[in-house]
């Protein structure tokens, strides 16, 4: 992006009231705020309600961006790397690229989270995959196919699993 085009940038607004939100999952539901293409590859966001008993986002790693974790509200399950930690509201996590990591609220407790990566990705349309497959119109393989396009790898890890 040339100096010319980060010029040509408007601030961007996103009212809640027009925001798409993805609810196919009883258990949780992720407001698309801002994808990549909307901030000029600066910023992917997302807020995300988890209810008790979500399985939340299974074990993976990104290549290009961190990833950071705000608790807006509740407790917030999160592996990074070889640890689990739990957040609590007010709580803020910052996974680099790379580092293993996977999230869903605590045990017995429900989770409110802003989430953003830094650089953005155009995510969308993996949160739609992800909702689509919540209502049987897709699966959990052919979503794993994506991991180039939406810089989502997955990975296995039994410390989460024990966790969970």
């Amino acid at each position: 992006m040339s100096v010319a085009d980060e010029n040509d940038l408007e601030p961007l607004l996103v009212r809640a009231s027009e925001a798409e939100v993805l609810g196919s999952d009883p258990t949780s539901a992720i407001t698309l705020l801002a994808d990549a293409m909307d901030t000029g590859g600066r910023l992917t966001s997302n807020r995300t309600r988890f209810e008790p008993g979500s399985q939340g986002a299974p074990p993976h790693f990104h290549t290009r961006g961190a990833e950071l974790f705000f608790v807006l509200a509740g407790s917030l399950q999160v592996l990074v790397g070889a640890e689990v930690v739990t957040l609590g509201e007010g709580d803020l996590l910052v996974v680099p690229p790379r580092v293993h990591h996977a999230f869903g609220p605590a045990p017995s407790s429900s989770a409110d989270v802003l989430i953003v990566f830094a650089p953005g990705t155009e995510r969308f349309e993996y949160y739609r995959m992800v909702d689509r497959a919540a209502r049987g119109e897709t699966t959990r393989d052919e979503i794993a196919t994506t991991q180039d396009r939406f810089d989502n790898h997955y990975v296995d890890s039994p410390i989460w699993e024990q966790a969970r």
